[in-house]
């Protein structure tokens, strides 16, 4: 193997350009030419590749985003799209590919593999909805976003004596939700994977109120609902003013942290290892602090969850 390129799809996430300089040095490092992929699939279909030097991935491992840009592509999902991107990448000479992505980028880099041309994943979402990986890279930096707007928002509502409602990304899984609302000591985290009644929601915001606690922050994750639609419920069935904020894409951007710079380092250069080998159709992640690999296959199939532990957890000390 002598040439392997490298492109980001989806949603960006902090930390991507961490994973994108890991891939060009360590494939540099082994010997090998790296060329980026602009635009994610659109920019594969398009012919939009770039060979990449050391240089091209300097001072970029502090940056969000990605420097390679993305975009979500429908036409790759058809065959003849898949094809138009094989042709490109053989116009180019590139015999294998790392894509850094979710779910969405991870069934292109299967049916990639499936069409024979070897691929490998990374998972970079701030979502931390896949399988196969205790965290996802930008979820660490999407994550301490949520808890410093938790922290401003907690000063004003103490200051008013009022009940905050912040909603929060992750797609279908509750990641951020739960881990954040645990961190910033709300009183109630709603996620998809453990939906409460808004019954519950409101004895919680009642039962403080009744030992002198005025303020209380709820946290939502788009997955369940909307934030308005918490406090349209909180007002008509309990009279309970609220305010609320919807963080949004703020999440997205950022400075990485040092956690996910180090987890994008790690898994970009395990990803070029596994190529060198010969493997192929496979996901690298991190489990209990070690680098994994699994097959991309089998990740598509199962399905995310959050630590139960969590949840219990974030019940018993928001009392």
């Amino acid at each position: 193997m002598k040439k392997i390129g490298v492109l980001t799809s989806g949603g960006d996430s902090p930390g991507m350009n961490a994973a994108i300089r890991s891939v060009v040095r360590k494939g540099i490092f082994e010997g090998l030419e790296v060329y980026g992929i602009y635009q994610g699939y659109s920019g594969l279909i398009a012919g939009n590749i770039k060979k990449l030097e050391v240089g091209s991935v300097g001072d970029i491992v502090q940056r969000g985003g990605t420097m390679l840009y993305s975009a979500r592509c429908e036409e790759f999902k058809t065959v003849e799209g898949r094809q138009k991107g094989i042709e490109q990448l053989k116009k180019f000479g590139i015999e294998a590919l790392v894509v850094i992505g979710g779910d969405g980028s991870f069934r292109g880099a299967q049916k990639l593999t499936e069409s024979g041309f070897p691929t490998i994943g990374i998972p970079g979402t701030i979502d931390n909805d896949i399988p196969g990986t205790d965290f996802t890279i930008g979820f660490d930096t999407a994550l301490n976003t949520v808890i410093d707007a938790i922290d401003k928002i907690r000063d004003t509502a103490t200051s008013h004596d009022r009940t905050f409602i912040i909603e929060v990304m992750g797609r279908d899984a509750g990641d951020i939700a739960l881990w954040s609302g645990l961190a910033g000591g709300a009183e109630s985290i709603l996620i998809p994977e453990n939906p409460k009644e808004l019954d519950e929601v409101i004895l919680r915001v009642q039962q403080g109120h009744a030992r002198g606690k005025k303020h209380s922050i709820i946290i939502v994750a788009e997955g369940v609902c909307t934030a308005h639609d918490v406090a349209k419920q909180l007002k008509q069935q309990a009279e309970i003013e609220t305010r609320v904020t919807v963080l949004g894409h703020i999440q997205r951007g950022g400075t990485p942290t040092a956690n996910d710079r180090v987890l994008a380092s790690r898994l970009g250069a395990k990803a070029v290892e596994l190529l060198i080998n010969g493997e192929a159709g496979k996901m690298v992640g991190i489990q209990n602090n070690q680098i994994v690999s699994h097959d991309i296959g089998d990740i598509l199939t199962e399905k995310h969850f959050v630590g139960k532990e969590l949840i219990d957890l974030a019940r018993e000390l928001s009392i």
